[in-house]
């Protein structure tokens, strides 16, 4: 999943407005951000499989210290632990270590059997991504859902936050729907690399809240 993590980012600045967006943003592509990090350091592995799903040219074939459930939630008490530190709140604390918590659940229902319960144990997943237009219609019926949320509890202070929002949504929204039709990646070394790029959507969240206020 992709703009579903985006849009759960959005639902949760809905339901605790003092959560900074650049952080939820943050807590619900947590571990996708440092997936690509485990796999250049060798510790995770992806391979090239053109076909692998419908929606997907991706094989995943070992991410456990990012991806397995014990492991979410190890990252997610963190998180919520040092969010409940730095931004001095136990309910915004909370919301961020849920939605890291989130992330594993909507890849659950996306992957195919490849969500390891434990490092070393059984895998799961629900298969979302073998329908294209399953996915397409679930992910996008989440952001749209987000989206809506969100527009609705914040207005722009200038043409510049409008201008921010769109870019997010539009720059995430192509990036996801285009991918079924997308050539495959050269190489597992690329998709680290262009992996590392997830780390400017929690800037460009922080640069959306800079130029929008609560109404």
């Amino acid at each position: 999943m992709f703009v579903g993590h985006l849009a759960a980012a959005l639902v949760a600045k809905k339901a605790e407005p003092r959560l900074p967006l650049g952080a939820a943003v943050a807590a619900s592509f947590g571990i996708d951000l440092l997936w690509p990090v485990f796999l250049l350091t060798g510790l995770e592995s992806v391979r090239v499989h053109p076909g692998d799903t419908a929606f997907t040219h991706l094989a995943f074939e070992s991410y456990p210290w990012s991806h397995s459930l014990l492991m979410v939630v190890g990252w997610s008490a963190v998180a919520a632990l040092l969010s409940r530190y730095l931004l001095s709140s136990r309910r915004v604390g909370t919301v961020i270590g849920a939605l890291v918590l989130s992330h594993w659940v909507l890849d659950l229902v996306t992957h195919r059997p490849d969500l390891p319960l434990w490092p070393g144990g059984p895998l799961v997943g629900l298969g979302l991504w073998d329908s294209v237009t399953g996915t397409l219609a679930v992910e996008g019926a989440l952001l749209v859902l987000g989206t809506y949320l969100y527009v609705g509890m914040t207005s722009p202070r200038t043409w510049v936050g409008t201008a921010a929002l769109a870019g997010l949504i539009g720059l995430t929204t192509v990036i996801w729907a285009f991918q079924p039709w997308a050539p495959p990646p050269p190489s597992a070394s690329a998709v680290a690399q262009v992996g590392l790029v997830m780390w400017i959507l929690p800037l460009w969240a922080l640069w959306v809240e800079r130029n929008r206020r609560l109404r």
